[in-house]
């Protein structure tokens, strides 16, 4: 069946993994969780599942069977199929070469924070900046496990670019907490 609508990301995620093995959904899920992608893509058992199923009907992979463990449900395996392949390099590439607006919230607080006194713009936007120092701090640490393990630079490259985002966002905030405390920005 032709695929009618651009891969998700779920969907370039789950194949990008089957082009390293088949394996089932739920191997999936596990594989996704343990290498922490749920910092890239939004997963959930039940929606890898679905998503799985769209890109079967879709002819982008196919099952290779089924097995069962003790008592434990069926599982289904499945590995990504020529036409999966092509799918997964055309999304990749469509994603590198054109920027897409992907509507964060963030952006939209910024626009509309007017509606709230500077102060609390400023109190606000500093408890934002210490979860935004976890995630750095995360982001760092994984990155020097992966080192450590001598895991391939491509494989953790995402790491770099996100931590490039969020100083880039720290120092964006830090600047417009100055200009509001000060009344450069008025307000």
């Amino acid at each position: 069946m032709a695929r009618t609508a651009p891969l998700t990301p779920l969907g370039v995620a789950a194949l990008s993994l089957l082009v390293e093995e088949p394996m089932h959904p739920y191997e999936m899920y596990q594989l996704l969780m343990a290498r922490h992608e749920d910092r890239l893509v939004k997963v959930r058992p039940g929606t890898l599942y679905h998503a799985v199923g769209r890109l079967e009907e879709q002819g982008l992979v196919s099952a290779t069977g089924t097995d069962r463990e003790g008592n434990r449900p069926e599982r289904t395996t499945y590995e990504i199929s020529g036409a999966g392949r092509e799918a997964l390099t055309q999304r990749l590439q469509d994603m590198l070469s054109v920027p897409a607006n992907e509507y964060p919230s963030f952006p939209l607080a910024v626009s509309e924070a007017y509606n709230l006194p500077a102060g609390v713009v400023i109190d606000l936007l500093e408890g934002r900046l210490k979860g935004l120092a976890e995630q750095l701090d995360f982001l760092a640490a994984a990155q020097e496990r992966v080192r450590t393990k001598g895991v391939e630079r491509k494989y953790w490259i995402d790491m770099e670019y996100q931590q490039a985002m969020l100083r880039a966002e720290t120092g964006w905030i830090r600047n417009l907490q100055a200009q509001l405390g000060t009344g450069q920005l008025a307000w």
